[in-house]
C-alpha cells in the first residue's frame, strides 16, 4: 500500500507540474535532489495538494491509485506524450473539451477504417458543422471528466 500511495503520489505530482511550475530560473538549475534527499519542508510542500485532494475526494481514490500505478507502468516515451496531452486538455477551452470528449467516445466505437474516415470528415468540418456533430453525438454522461486516453494512431 505504502508504494502504491508513493506512486499515487509522484503520478499526481508530475501531473500538477504545470501549476507548481514558477517562471523559469536565469541560471542554470541545478539537478534536484532524491526524495529521501529532500527536507521535510520540501515534502510537505510537494504532498499537500495530493493529500488534500486524496481527502476531499473520497470517491476519486480509486481512480487516483489507478492512474498512479497506469503511471509507473508507462515507459519515458508514454510519460512524455501524456504530458503534453494533459497539457493540450488544460488549454482547452470548454467547448473544445466536449468537442474531444464526444469525438473521443465515438472513435472508440469505430474501427480503424472508420476511424480514419471521421478523423477526415472532422478536419474537414467547419465550427458550426463540429457543433452540429457534437449535439448529434454527445459523450456519455458517465465518461470521466478528465482528458480522454491517447487513441491509436
Amino acid at each position: 500500500m505504502r508504494n502504491a500511495l508513493t506512486s499515487l503520489a509522484f503520478a499526481l505530482l508530475v501531473a500538477s507540474a504545470p501549476v507548481l511550475a514558477a517562471d523559469p530560473p536565469t541560471t542554470p538549475a541545478k539537478p534536484l535532489p532524491a526524495w529521501e534527499q529532500l527536507t521535510p519542508a520540501q515534502r510537505e510542500t510537494l504532498m499537500a495538494p495530493i493529500r488534500d485532494r486524496w481527502n476531499t475526494q473520497p470517491d476519486e481514490r480509486a481512480r487516483m491509485l489507478e492512474r498512479a500505478q497506469r503511471w509507473q507502468q508507462m515507459t519515458p516515451e508514454q510519460r512524455k506524450r501524456a504530458r503534453h496531452g494533459m497539457q493540450r486538455w488544460e488549454s482547452m477551452s470548454p467547448e473544445q473539451r466536449e468537442q474531444t470528449r464526444a469525438l473521443f467516445a465515438k472513435m472508440r466505437t469505430l474501427d480503424d477504417a472508420q476511424r480514419r474516415d471521421l478523423k477526415a470528415k472532422w478536419r474537414a468540418m467547419s465550427p458550426e458543422e463540429r457543433k452540429a456533430w457534437v449535439q448529434a453525438n454527445p459523450a456519455p454522461a458517465d465518461m470521466p471528466p478528465g482528458p480522454p486516453p491517447r487513441d491509436r494512431d
